[in-house]
């Protein structure tokens, strides 16, 4: 069983907070069975996308998805609309913070 989507997005945006750094939902999906895609950057800048996908061991590791690429970010931003519209139940999780991997690397289920 794992935790509901939105307690965890509420978990892990209130951590981020309480170490000092800044972070926002920029989609929202089902609240209890969404998957999560987890935007880190520091100072706005070198974004990276996070997401969750299935291994062979049935199990899900969180893999970079995508970067950014400071000569065309709108890519990066034309990407994370096209995962939203491709996934209805999607919530996106902007964190800007020092090391904001470590971030991602607790949250288990």
């Amino acid at each position: 069983m794992r935790l509901p989507t939105r307690l965890e997005a509420t978990a892990l945006i209130r951590r981020v907070e309480s170490e000092g750094g800044f972070a926002t939902v920029l989609a929202k999906g089902e609240p209890d069975a969404g998957s999560l895609l987890i935007v880190v950057a520091e100072r706005g800048a070198q974004a990276r996308a996070y997401e969750r996908m299935p291994q062979l061991d049935g199990t899900r590791k969180w893999v970079l998805s995508k970067t950014e690429d400071s000569q065309d970010p709108q890519a990066f931003a034309a990407y994370l609309n096209r995962r939203s519209e491709q996934d209805g139940d999607l919530w996106i999780i902007e964190l800007d913070v020092h090391q904001g991997e470590r971030f991602i690397d607790d949250l288990t289920y």
